[in-house]
């Protein structure tokens, strides 16, 4: 039988590759084996190789020696390794529910009703009550709780009104039979104000790596660069949308005006045809039901193209459904998100890139025109407006002539 000298350099390069590809017992069974295999002094020899512990590597000779070496699933033994710390601290979990607990926000005497209950917020709190974790093990815990990481839901919408659900259907009503009739149907509404300047914008774009376009740390708007205010028109039947983006104030004629630049560039020429027009909005701010200015300047665009216009508005508090929400104004924020809206023109720019799958297509201007606030409409110049109200609630539905006529009785 040949013998065979293995110098301690040898082991160590041979166990220096073995053992990190093994797992915890298979480690353990090689270094056994290989100290029985070296005889007297293998274990020192293989501890010195492995920097394994004398009882482990002896644990594993013993192993081996007794002919327990058999292939197994397990790593450890059943029963082996360090105790859950549930186990260990069985009042850790109870608690812990108690500041998580819902009901708990509403007690103001609980420790945490008044403080953002972070996992190092809740570890350190149960730290004080005499428990020994980390914020690690309580993001742990909480998860076999059943809790997850969630933000508040916009969901309710608080006192609405009792014609809501008509309302929709009627105005439901209205665009259909002037689709039907092939006559435009648009819905309006001012998008959020954007402060104009080399401020930070949210949400992501892809950047080469490790290169962020840099923006100011703060947010204050330049009082020498007025706020972006872009008002839309988005053409239902066409899908497509206009933007005015205007940097004065948002009032009623400046949405008006806008209605105005988007029928004298877009609407006359995509229906040359039409005779009526119809406009869905919200029923408060620059387009309210209650502006006084927004019925006075419809009138004059009445007058000014021959439309009959009619305006159907949203009941209190469902801005959400309208249109132009989720068909323009979502599709802007996507586009420009994560860049900087370093000028007016740059805002025209991105609202007039705009497009979808489904066909979006979006025109954008700038709108330098001055619009005064505090303009005031007489009781008397409203009762020469040539408006009708629908029979169906008139203060959200009504049409002006095309030109002044008697009045009649309601529609």
């Amino acid at each position: 039988m040949r013998e065979f000298v293995v110098t301690q350099q040898q082991l160590d390069a041979w166990l220096g590759v073995v053992v990190p590809l093994l797992d915890e017992r298979q480690a353990r069974l090689v270094a056994g084996a290989t100290a029985v295999m070296l005889g007297r002094g293998g274990k020192t020899a293989v501890m010195e190789a492995t920097s394994m512990g004398w009882h482990r590597v002896a644990a594993g000779a013993a192993a081996v020696a007794g002919g327990e070496a058999k292939p197994s699933e397990r790593v450890r033994a059943p029963g082996a390794g360090r105790r859950r710390l549930i186990d260990v601290d069985p009042g850790l979990l109870l608690d812990l529910d108690e500041l998580v607990e819902p009901e708990s926000r509403g007690d103001p005497m609980c420790p945490l009703r008044w403080t953002s209950k972070s996992t190092y917020t809740l570890a350190s709190e149960l730290r004080g009550e005499g428990h020994q974790v980390s914020a690690e093990t309580v993001r742990l815990l909480l998860h076999d709780m059943g809790y997850s990481l969630q933000a508040p839901a916009k969901e309710n919408e608080g006192a609405w009104h009792p014609d809501r659900d008509a309302q929709f259907r009627y105005l439901h009503d209205q665009a259909t039979a002037h689709l039907a009739a092939g006559e435009p149907v648009i819905s309006v509404d001012i998008k959020k104000k954007e402060l104009v300047g080399n401020k930070t914008n949210k949400g992501r774009e892809w950047q080469p790596s490790k290169t962020p376009v840099r923006v100011d740390i703060h947010d204050f708007p330049d009082p020498e660069v007025p706020k972006a205010i872009p008002y839309g028109v988005y053409d239902v039947a066409a899908n497509q949308g206009w933007v005015s983006v205007g940097d004065d104030n948002d009032t009623a004629a400046f949405a008006v005006n806008t209605i105005r630049r988007w029928w004298s560039v877009v609407g006359s020429v995509a229906y040359p045809d039409a005779t009526r027009l119809l406009i869905t909005a919200d029923a408060g701010g620059s387009n309210g039901y209650r502006n006084r200015l927004w019925k006075m300047e419809l009138a004059s665009l009445a007058a000014d193209t021959g439309l009959q216009i009619t305006a159907c508005h949203y009941p209190p508090g469902t801005s959400k459904w309208n249109k132009i929400e989720h068909r323009l104004f979502s599709h802007i924020s996507m586009n420009w998100r994560g860049r900087p809206l370093t000028s007016h023109q740059t805002i025209v720019n991105l609202i007039a890139n705009t497009t979808t799958a489904t066909g979006l297509k979006v025109r954008a201007e700038l709108d330098h025109g001055y619009y005064p606030t505090g303009v005031k409409i007489t009781n008397k110049q409203l009762a020469d407006l040539p408006l009708t109200r629908h029979h169906w609630h008139g203060d959200w539905n009504y049409t002006l002539a095309a030109h002044p006529q008697p009045k009649t009785t309601n529609l």
